[in-house]
């Protein structure tokens, strides 16, 4: 019985073990994310009010998609696109923006490694703290 009760209990902290990587790579660094974010700033910053040729970022997670307040340039597709941005909806604009709202005006061809979209967005939750 007591081998029995060691054996579960290896088990399950094992299995425990396992799962933690995979659930720090999902809540992402926002310090790394801050690296990541260079590919975006030559057309976005996260300064409150303060637009390039893409909107502000500041406060994006929380905000209606095509609404940051003082940013005029959204495409239709983007005005039109109804979600709220969160760390999903980001993460799968930001793997294929074209693909993920089509018609957009973004350029950027995206971010395909998973790790990279969560760092990014720990990066943008904590710019807008």
């Amino acid at each position: 019985m007591r081998r029995t009760v060691l054996a579960l209990g290896l088990a399950l902290a094992a299995g425990s073990m396992a799962l933690t990587p995979a659930a720090s790579a999902e809540e992402g660094d926002a310090a790394a994310g801050k690296k990541v974010f260079r590919k975006c700033q030559a057309c976005h910053t996260v300064q409150e009010g303060k637009h390039r040729q893409g909107p502000s970022l500041y406060g994006v997670v929380g905000r209606k998609a095509g609404t940051a307040e003082g940013f005029k340039r959204y495409s239709d597709a983007m005005k039109a696109h109804d979600v709220v941005w969160d760390a999903e909806s980001l993460s799968t604009y930001l793997e294929n923006p074209k693909e993920a709202v089509p018609g957009n005006k973004m350029i950027f061809v995206g971010l395909k490694d998973a790790q990279d979209r969560a760092d990014i967005i720990a990066y943008l939750k904590q710019a807008a703290e």
